[in-house]
């Protein structure tokens, strides 16, 4: 065996364990969960009083770095959030998906997986100067060329994005959201649906969405707040202004909890308030999140929402990747993306990650 953590409270919502394991991988995959694995490994790591859960899955992410103004680099932010697999939401479209394949996407030590962006340019000007909707103009919106580089690419790409509303589609209105379904449905692949400012309605956009499609930005503040609840739960897409607290407390309250928390991590927002996956999840422990509902909205239910079964589990055989991580205590400060300020007494803290079967210190250095 190649390395064993040893002692961890291991939290694995798709095996239904939530019990004190050893965790071995070999050969870049999960070998066995045992309460004590006998067999010695090349590599052993103690990490008893910690949190073991596969390895945490960012289902909205932008880090197609240095090809666009909106990318960030994977590797740092993996390295400090523990996340191991980073879900690109079409920052690439039909025209500069090849390049973020070839230069980013293959060269990078965590695995990225895409949705490819229905415009063809993908999302092409997002700055703190300028700001463009790519779904702004419909002649961008090629959909043979969608369904092309998507099929020629169907071992990374996902699903297919499409950003609506006032900001991502200028006066398109439902149209890009329309034409992006067209393309999901001849690829047999779901939809993520950004949505910002009507037009047009988060109705609108919900009365169109297939089961297994995905509307990110589920807990944005007012305007397009589902906190009128419709009845869905979806993706929470943190980023730089679509998560508010108080959207966030009243549909926690309804029991509105979100199928998946993710990011949204981009050139905006990864110096706040988003930050990373790890921060995004310890405002959901501070409100009162169970934690194993917190493990399955990073492991279990992207997975399934990118149909990748082999991710989000530590059943043996699946992918060599988990996330360790503890509860620090301290006095901590959380900020939501209209301002609010929400003061903490905990949040969860980075102890390591194995990706693809190999140790991973946090970005501390620290072991």
């Amino acid at each position: 065996m190649d390395l064993i953590l040893r002692g961890g409270r291991v939290i694995d919502p798709a095996s239904s364990l939530d019990a004190t394991c050893d965790v071995g991988f070999a050969n870049g995959r999960v070998a066995a969960v045992s309460p004590r694995i006998a067999e010695r490994a090349n590599e052993e790591r103690d990490v008893a009083g910690a949190i073991v859960t596969p390895g945490m899955i960012d289902l909205h992410t932008h880090v197609y770095w240095g090809g666009t103004s909106i990318g960030v680099d994977a590797e740092p932010i993996a390295r400090r959030s523990g996340t191991t697999t980073f879900v690109d939401a079409g920052t690439a479209g039909p025209g500069n998906f090849p390049g973020f394949r070839r230069h980013v996407i293959e060269p990078s030590p965590v695995r990225i997986l895409a949705y490819l962006n229905v415009s063809f340019a993908g999302i092409f000007a997002f700055s703190r100067t300028v700001m463009v909707g790519e779904a702004s103009d419909l002649r961008l919106l090629d959909l043979n060329e969608c369904v092309r580089v998507a099929r020629e690419n169907s071992d990374l790409i996902v699903g297919i994005k499409v950003r609506v509303g006032r900001g991502a589609g200028g006066s398109s209105g439902i149209s890009p959201l329309d034409m992006a379904i067209e393309v999901a449905e001849e690829l047999g692949l779901p939809v993520m649906a950004h949505i910002d400012h009507p037009p047009p309605s988060r109705k609108e956009v919900l009365q169109r969405l297939r089961p297994g499609d995905v509307l990110t930005h589920c807990y944005r503040p007012f305007p397009n707040s589902l906190l009128r609840s419709d009845g869905v739960t979806f993706d929470i897409g943190h980023g730089a202004g679509s998560f508010g607290f108080h959207a966030c407390r009243g549909l926690l309250a309804a029991g509105f909890r979100p199928d998946v928390i993710s990011s949204d991590v981009h050139v905006l927002n990864v110096d706040g308030p988003a930050f990373d996956l790890l921060t995004t999840l310890s405002k959901f422990l501070v409100l009162g999140v169970d934690l194993n509902a917190l493990v399955s909205a990073v492991t279990t239910a992207p997975a399934n929402s990118i149909r990748r079964p082999s991710l989000g589990t530590l059943a043996v055989g699946s992918e060599g990747d988990a996330t360790v991580v503890d509860i620090e205590k301290g006095s901590f400060e959380f900020h939501d993306t209209v301002g609010e300020c929400l003061a903490a007494d905990r949040r969860l803290r980075l102890k390591g990650m194995v990706v693809g079967g190999r140790w991973w210190p946090p970005a501390s250095g620290k072991k």
